[in-house]
């Protein structure tokens, strides 16, 4: 999708600290971290928020949450935040589905 900073990463246009892919997904380092194990997961294909997904996403979305936690495992995290925004007023600042994988920190409840 034109104009979206995620589909850029994912096309090797702009550089990521990526540090897992596979054929569907790509997680790279949050440049803007907020807990000190901040890694962004998005699918590869543009959907632009959860809300926009469709029922033929589902298998997408399970490897999206499946791959948050095998980067957790992977970095040896027992504890850890998942967290996907859906729209501008829930904290979403880029158009592009994406969770952030959040560690090394207590993290509060409520978050936000």
């Amino acid at each position: 999708m034109a104009d979206c900073l995620f589909c850029e990463i994912i096309g090797k246009t702009k550089q990521a600290r990526i540090m897992h892919e596979t054929e569907d997904i790509v997680a790279f380092h949050d440049l803007n971290p907020q807990a000190p194990v901040h890694i962004l997961i998005i699918p590869k294909k543009h959907i632009s928020k959860l809300a926009q997904a469709k029922s033929e996403d589902v298998e997408l979305l399970g490897k999206v949450q499946y791959a948050a936690m095998e980067i957790a495992k992977n970095l040896d995290l027992s504890d850890f935040r998942l967290v996907m925004n859906n729209g501008r007023k829930a904290g979403q600042t880029v158009d592009h589905l994406h969770y952030h994988l959040l560690s090394g920190r207590r993290l509060l409840w409520p978050p936000g």
